[in-house]
């Protein structure tokens, strides 16, 4: 599975945000609370949901599950304007992207061992520390085997 090479502008989501880690997850609970006020943002682009991870710069230095990322559930807008008080803002920085489309149930781990073990050490990029994110569109199904999103990868080329 090659990824598409994708350059981002800079994106503004609007979302909701919780510190978790791999083994203290609380993906769940994030899009609970998000779930019922992401229809009433305003000056929203699209109708996709991202569900996007800060990892802090030493993450992937030495992985360890315990390790706190920050993952946001959230949403494309034009501008962050008159938003509620459970929302908050953040902004994507440009770049590029390494896309790779995922059909599958979700959580499956085989992907990003794929992407982080396989696919990453034999390409001519590197991670850059700009957010990682999947977006969730039409064909997204939470579970199915059916499902369908985007993983996009923050990467930077390799100079050479």
């Amino acid at each position: 599975m090659l990824p598409e090479l994708r350059y981002l502008p800079a994106t503004i989501l609007v979302g909701i945000r919780k510190k978790m880690s791999l083994l203290e997850d609380r993906t769940s609970s994030l899009w609970q609370s998000f779930m019922p006020f992401h229809k009433s943002i305003p000056r929203r682009i699209g109708s996709e949901l991202y569900s996007l991870q800060q990892y802090p710069v030493d993450y992937f230095d030495s992985f360890q599950v315990e390790k706190e990322f920050e993952k946001w559930a959230a949403v494309a807008v034009e501008e962050a304007s008159a938003i509620s008080d459970q929302m908050e803002t953040m902004t994507i920085p440009e770049g590029w992207y390494a896309v790779f489309y995922y059909k599958g149930p979700g959580g499956d781990p085989g992907i990003f061992k794929y992407i982080f073990n396989q696919w990453l050490p034999s390409s001519e990029y590197r991670l850059d520390q700009r957010p990682h994110f999947e977006i969730l569109g039409e064909k997204y199904k939470n579970g199915h085997p059916d499902s369908e999103e985007e993983i996009w990868i923050p990467v930077v080329k390799i100079a050479g």
